[in-house]
């Protein structure tokens, strides 16, 4: 495990060069490693666990699209495809993958089949950090640890198969057998993981709640539609606008910030464009930064859980969820996106 200096604050880091895959494989070779369900986590971790030669299976609701989805991609049912309770009972290793809401209605299901001697895997700090909300305390007598992949279950198979990684980061939340930090990195090196960094299952899922509502999503959605109103409220075409505020930051500048970092990016435009964002920059950051403290003040409070919970539990919360996401589509906005990304050249 290496301490690298980010920037004056020092953390713990694993990378496969120090972990390596065989490394991995020795730690869990005698485990069974059960991937409870299969919606946007599962197929990416037990795909990759299973081309890098881990004894896995995968539990999910028989007759289910996610079941379809698991036999599309070669699992064997009754060998390697098994309902959720027989997958339970089979593995040693029991990896929640499982919505957040789904972890709490299958809970009296998984918490039967900790016995003595098994780890309890999850991806979010969600189930265990809001217990007294969702009811799940892991029994004393197993290892409860955490592989927070930085980005979707698709990202993390994609990059796998480039021969890449996402960067993820891990915790022990109990330490039963004394060996819960080795088989937490083990899982990451597995999953495919570009490196690991160390956190807390409290750390992760406040970092994962206030980046999801905020930079990764809610914020990102909400100033890309007030810059897009703003140009065609002063006259501006769909397109131009469109361009302007989506298809050249996605398109041109996100790309280059993420190989070469903030500073290269401005280095390298205009010089008006490196005046204007070095003014204008501070004054964004001045108005968003309380708004993202009262953010984080409600996910620490747990009222952000709160709201999830209860959205998700009402009989209609898909119809309702496909109803607010129609909306965003056949807005203006991305209505002329679809437009835009139909006359991109093909590659």
């Amino acid at each position: 495990m290496a301490k690298l200096n980010f920037g004056g604050v020092v953390e713990n880091v694993v990378t496969r060069e120090e972990f390596d895959l065989n490394k991995a494989k020795e730690v869990l070779k005698n485990e069974t490693l059960a991937v409870l369900g299969y919606g946007v986590q599962g197929p990416g971790q037990a795909l990759n666990l299973k081309d890098n030669g881990f004894n896995v299976i995968v539990g999910q609701r028989k007759g289910s699209a996610t079941w379809q989805k698991a036999l599309n991609d070669g699992w064997e049912e009754g060998k390697t495809l098994f309902d959720l309770e027989e997958a339970c009972e089979k593995g040693t290793v029991m990896m929640n993958l499982l919505s957040d809401a789904g972890q709490i209605q299958a809970w009296p299901t998984v918490e039967k089949h900790l016995t003595k001697g098994k780890t309890l895997y999850f991806s979010h700090g969600f189930g265990v950090t809001f217990h007294e909300k969702t009811g799940i305390v892991p029994p004393k007598d197993v290892d409860v640890v955490l592989v927070a992949p930085k980005g979707s279950g698709t990202s993390l198979r994609t990059l796998f198969k480039e021969g890449s990684g996402l960067n993820s980061s891990y915790a022990v939340e109990q330490d039963a057998s004394g060996k819960a930090l080795e088989k937490v990195l083990a899982l990451g090196i597995g999953i495919g993981s570009g490196y690991l960094f160390e956190t807390s299952f409290q750390k992760e899922v406040y970092s994962d709640l206030t980046g999801e509502r905020g930079v990764l999503m809610g914020a990102i959605a909400g100033v890309f539609e007030a810059q897009y109103n703003v140009l065609r409220q002063r006259g501006h075409s769909p397109s131009e606008a469109f361009n302007e505020t989506v298809e050249e930051l996605t398109q041109s500048l996100m790309p280059l910030v993420a190989e070469n970092g903030m500073d290269w990016m401005f280095a390298n435009c205009s010089t008006t464009a490196q005046r204007g964002a070095l003014d204008w920059k501070g004054r964004f950051r001045e108005v968003t930064e309380p708004v993202f403290n009262e953010l984080y003040d409600s996910v620490v409070s747990g009222k952000e859980a709160e709201v999830v919970i209860t959205a998700n539990s009402k009989l209609d919360y898909r119809e309702k969820l496909t109803d607010e996401l129609k909306e965003i589509q056949e807005s203006e906005l991305w209505a002329t996106g679809a437009q835009v990304r139909k006359l991109r050249p093909s590659k």
